[in-house]
């Protein structure tokens, strides 16, 4: 990317994101906007906020939405998530729009919703000012900060997203933010007493922080995706003959280490048990449950097969599972003074007997 020049003359921003839990439904959010250039820049920063479409699959006509609320702030108003709200700083624009799809653009055929996923960039950037909802409410919706930022200097933009009514989002923001920094540094300097220089401490937060960062809800329901949606065209019958149907029993809703949100946002056995190793060193507890979560009869084969991934679940990994298990038993008994765990040791032990069944009959014949 150097060499393309796009960096000469530092004309760039850099754009960092942090987020801070001020409790279990309460998260704040900054925005750090720095232009790098020795001149003064303009941007959009588009803070969006949007509903999974799940009312366009036919099983109810249950629809939530996002409103504004009159004070420059998003109402969430969805059955499940009761009483949030997005906090605005600042009073910046809001651009509401739907959740769906642009059938005109990518089929060729009129739209049925006046106001498709797309009408944000199509109104900040083709000016279509009938692309977003005037009415300030919709299933999507972006916080339009158009900024100036001065040359070799940043902009703050702060967002906070809770579901407890608070009448003063801002006033304790910055408060909250560095208590959140300290107790971090006070876990890993604990944590870190064995490493001697700064550096390695660095990279080892980074690491952690990636393996954090990468957990993620995943769902997914083998015999409903078969079957397909009601209100949704009928999936080929090949589907039923094709990869994954020999495991409709497997039915996932679980928040999973993945190997990576963005380019691999879904579970494999092996990448998991190789990511609970150092996730059992900041948070044993998890890296126990995820161990144990594939071995679950919702997950794991009648055969004895643990899934591999969401590919071809019947694929075969590495039998890393049972060294992992011990690993993370290990650490979290150092975790916790020498007491062990064998709750978890016993109970994952039987589940991989029944694996390594699997193993010795499927894959081991020859012994």
């Amino acid at each position: 990317m150097i060499d393309t020049g796009v960096f000469n003359k530092g004309k760039y921003f850099d754009v960092f994101v942090e987020y801070a839990k001020a409790d279990t439904e309460d998260i704040l959010i900054k925005i750090n906007v720095c232009n790098r250039s020795d001149e003064n820049a303009s941007l959009h920063i588009l803070p969006t906020l949007w509903f999974r479409n799940t009312w366009a699959w036919g099983y109810d006509d249950y629809k939530p939405s996002l409103k504004a609320d009159g004070n420059g702030s998003i109402i969430v108003d969805h059955d499940q998530l009761p009483g949030f709200t997005l906090h605005v700083k600042d009073n910046a624009p809001l651009l509401f729009c739907d959740n769906e799809t642009n059938t005109e653009k990518l089929f060729s055929y009129a739209n049925d919703k006046p106001f498709s996923k797309d009408g944000i960039n199509e109104f900040l950037v083709h000016n279509k000012i009938n692309a977003v909802n005037k009415e300030n409410f919709g299933t999507k919706v972006t916080i339009d900060y158009d900024v100036t930022v001065a040359a070799n200097s940043s902009h703050i933009i702060n967002l906070r997203l809770e579901n407890k009514k608070n009448k003063s989002p801002f006033k304790d923001f910055d408060e909250l933010f560095e208590e959140c920094l300290a107790d971090s540094k006070e876990f890993y300097t604990e944590l870190q007493q064995g490493i001697k220089t700064d550096d390695e401490k660095l990279v080892q937060r980074q690491a952690f922080a990636g393996m954090l960062w990468s957990k993620q809800f995943f769902y997914f329901d083998i015999a409903q995706w078969l079957k397909g949606d009601p209100a949704q065209p009928q999936p080929s019958t090949s589907r039923n003959n094709g990869r994954n149907n020999e495991w409709k029993h497997l039915n996932n809703a679980d928040i999973i280490s993945m190997p990576d949100k963005w380019e691999y946002p879904w579970y494999a056995a092996w990448d998991l048990a190789f990511h609970c190793i150092p996730l059992a060193l900041v948070d044993s507890e998890f890296a126990k449950s995820q161990l144990q979560l594939v071995t679950k009869e919702w997950y794991m084969h009648p055969n004895g097969q643990l899934p591999a991934y969401e590919w071809a679940f019947g694929d075969v990994n590495p039998p890393v599972h049972a060294w992992s298990a011990w690993e993370v038993y290990q650490t979290d008994k150092s975790n916790n003074g020498g007491k062990p765990d064998l709750d978890f040791l016993e109970s994952i032990f039987h589940k991989l007997i029944i694996n390594f069944t699997w193993w010795v009959n499927r894959k081991d014949s020859e012994g």
